[in-house]
Parts: C-alpha cells; sequence; structure tokens
C-alpha cells in the first residue's frame, strides 16, 4: 500500500543548488494520494468540533478548500498583502533575508471560532505563525495545524509547538 511520501516527487537543486525540493503538485494530481493525503490530514480531528477551515497561500488553499468540503465547513484564505478586495488585518513575519506580510478579511472568522490551519509544508513556521495570529486577532480559536511536510530541523513544528498548538504532518523528511 503506497504512501503519502510515495506520491511526493523531490526534485534535486531546485530553486538553488543543495536544496532538495518536495513537489506535492503530484500528489496532488493522482486521485487516490490526494484522497489519502485530505483523509490523514483529517485523522485527528474526526470528532473535533471545527467551525472554519483556514488556507495559507497558495497550497494550503487546494487541501484546505478539500477538507472544508469534507466536514461540509466554510474555507478561509490567509493571503499574502494586497490579494484579498475587502478589508484586512494583517501580520508580518520574518524571512531568511527580510520580511513578509499576510493578510485575512476582517471580518472572515467570528469570536469563538474554532479553526484548523492547514497547508502543504511546514518549515520554519514563520506563515503558519502569521495565520495564528491572524486568526486569533479576530478571536476565533486555532485548534490544529496540519500539513503534508514537516522539515523539523527548521524549527517550525518547536515554533508552532512552544505556542501550544497541536501541530500535525504526514511525513518529515529530516536535514533539509
Amino acid at each position: 500500500m503506497k504512501t503519502v511520501e510515495d506520491y511526493i516527487r523531490t526534485i534535486p537543486d531546485f530553486p538553488h543548488e543543495g536544496i532538495m525540493f518536495r513537489d506535492v503538485t503530484t500528489l496532488f494530481a493522482d486521485p487516490r494520494g490526494f484522497r489519502i493525503a485530505i483523509d490523514q490530514l483529517l485523522h485527528p480531528y474526526a470528532g473535533m468540533q471545527i467551525d472554519k477551515v483556514v488556507g495559507l497561500e497558495a497550497r494550503g488553499f487546494i487541501l484546505g478548500g478539500a477538507i472544508a468540503h469534507q466536514l461540509s465547513k466554510g474555507f478561509v484564505p490567509i493571503r499574502k498583502k494586497g490579494k484579498l478586495p475587502a478589508r484586512t488585518i494583517e501580520q508580518a513575519y520574518t524571512l531568511e533575508y527580510g520580511e513578509a506580510v499576510v493578510e485575512i478579511h476582517d471580518d472572515a472568522l467570528q469570536p469563538g471560532e474554532r479553526v484548523l490551519i492547514v497547508d502543504d509544508l511546514l518549515a520554519t513556521g514563520g506563515t503558519a505563525e502569521a495565520g495564528i495570529k491572524l486568526c486569533e486577532k479576530l478571536g476565533a480559536e486555532v485548534v490544529g495545524c496540519a500539513f503534508i511536510i514537516d522539515l523539523p530541523d527548521l524549527g517550525g513544528r518547536a515554533k508552532l509547538e512552544g505556542m501550544n498548538m497541536d501541530v500535525h504532518a504526514l511525513c518529515a523528511y529530516a536535514g533539509e
């Protein structure tokens, strides 16, 4: 029986020499692989009250939409600054060389709503941390953060767990 990792393509030296890029588009393109990933991302949260699914730009939109559909719940995108049309709130976060900003519509979540944050990759945790802070600014409770891939050596899991977040990843690649 295939695992999620079997559907993930590895591309050496992309986008820079020495990087082993984990390409989840091959997972998304395979109906069985995609179903396995969605089912496994949802499994730890079975029976838990979740009001909305929040997806982090951009592959988190693909996963989040599928998970929201499976749960019959709403989907909320967190996007790069300037991409959402209505009034937003923003959160800056640190990149390797500088800073980036993500936004959410200021009416996307209501106080007390319980949300699951979803993305494909957990590396340093900066984007996920910013997403958590945005949800909390709107009064929502983040019940967990689910990812396909964790790169544990980059510290993202430790950062999110340090924020008392439940972190679930389907696979991990050490040394990257």
